[in-house]
């Protein structure tokens, strides 16, 4: 590994302990209950509790049925892994994956911004996603470090050419989490464009058989848990709406957004609110940046899930972290900022890292919100 990306990797590592320090402070110091925090908060029950006993459980409350299926399987699968083949218990085997995912996920996005625009802003790229408002997730044991990490290295290896990788990579993302289905989007465009490029002319097996491979996890689970519910095709989705999770072509966004012009609303909401805006004006910036085809489907699939899904609002920062190309043109000119004048970026830089560990802790100790 390359003494850069080290750095890179190191600089990230370091921002997210930070955070945990902070969270630690919030909550007393006390070691247990930080760990609780990022080990068995919301969905991470859920998870730990599928890899312990299984699918199967339906959870009733006063206005919805909460069934596990909702919840993919391959995070599961790796806390179960784990807790079989080691003394580990389900909290820690949880968060010890997810660390590690995002540590991986951290290597391949600096690989890929590196790849693409330059070392310094690979770096720059690693420490803006690493101190989003809501990147405390990735100390959490949620399926967004997972996602991320094969999606950085699946959108890579597209950049590279190495398509069986891509595809296997996408496959994988596709058993992580529901809005995996994007990175699998964005290897069918890229090979789509290789396509187009080359008519005329001889096209690699590997580029087709990695196009066939990138959407077989997410349509497999899919199809799966509709066999399961009897209604192959529907099932899944039906699962969704019985959670409140539907795609209602941005209307429930709208409603929220008018929710809180009317009236007084809650630091967390007024922040989802500020983020899921920020999205979309990065969107087209990246658009103006006319960065490559792959990321801006994979990036405009996950903004447009956000923007047009329906269900609980303040998670929708949440579902835009594994957007990171969405920051490549912040970084783009945060180091710009940096070579002409270095106190500036130095500034912003370390408003960003405040914002981040404090608000981070906000939300897990203060507003216990549902992430």
């Amino acid at each position: 590994m390359p003494t850069s990306a080290l750095g890179a990797l190191g600089l990230f590592a370091a921002v997210r302990v930070c955070g945990a320090l902070v969270l630690a402070a919030a909550s007393g110091g006390l070691v247990r209950r930080p760990l609780l925090l990022l080990g068995h908060s919301w969905d991470s029950v859920w998870y730990v509790r599928i890899a312990e006993r299984g699918y199967g459980l339906d959870q009733h409350t006063a206005d919805a049925i909460h069934n596990d299926l909702a919840f993919f399987p391959l995070y599961p699968a790796m806390i179960r892994a784990l807790t079989v083949f080691t003394p580990l218990h389900g909290i820690t085997s949880a968060l010890l994956v997810s660390w590690t995912a995002a540590l991986v996920a951290a290597y391949g996005v600096y690989l890929l911004g590196t790849r693409l625009y330059g070392r310094a802003v690979g770096t720059v790229l690693v420490a803006l996603w690493g101190l989003l408002p809501h990147s405390v997730v990735l100390t959490m044991a949620y399926t967004e470090p997972l996602l991320i990490a094969f999606a950085a290295w699946s959108l890579y290896a597209v950049v590279t050419g190495r398509w069986l990788w891509a595809g296997t990579l996408a496959a994988l993302a596709g058993l992580s989490r529901p809005n995996g289905f994007a990175v699998a989007a964005a290897v069918l465009a890229a090979a789509a464009q290789e396509v187009w490029r080359a008519r005329g002319r001889g096209i690699s097996p590997r580029l087709w058989a990695g196009a066939a491979l990138a959407p077989l996890g997410w349509c497999g689970y899919v199809l799966w848990v509709g066999h399961r519910r009897g209604d192959p095709l529907g099932g899944y989705f039906t699962v969704q709406r019985l959670w409140g999770s539907r795609f209602d072509f941005g209307r429930g966004s709208l409603h929220f957004a008018q929710h809180m012009a009317r009236h007084e609303t809650r630091v967390v909401s007024v922040m989802a609110l500020l983020v899921v805006a920020a999205g979309a004006v990065l969107f087209a910036l990246l658009l103006a940046d006319r960065a490559p085809l792959p990321l801006v489907v994979y990036s405009g699939l996950l903004l447009l899930v956000a923007l047009g899904g329906s269900g609980f609002f303040e998670s929708k920062p949440r579902f835009l972290l594994p957007a990171y190309p969405l920051l490549i043109p912040v970084a783009r000119a945060l180091v710009r900022t940096a070579r002409a004048r270095p106190w500036h970026a130095t500034v912003m830089g370390g408003a960003l890292a405040g914002l981040s560990f404090v608000y981070g802790a906000y939300l897990l100790v203060v507003a216990r919100s549902p992430l």
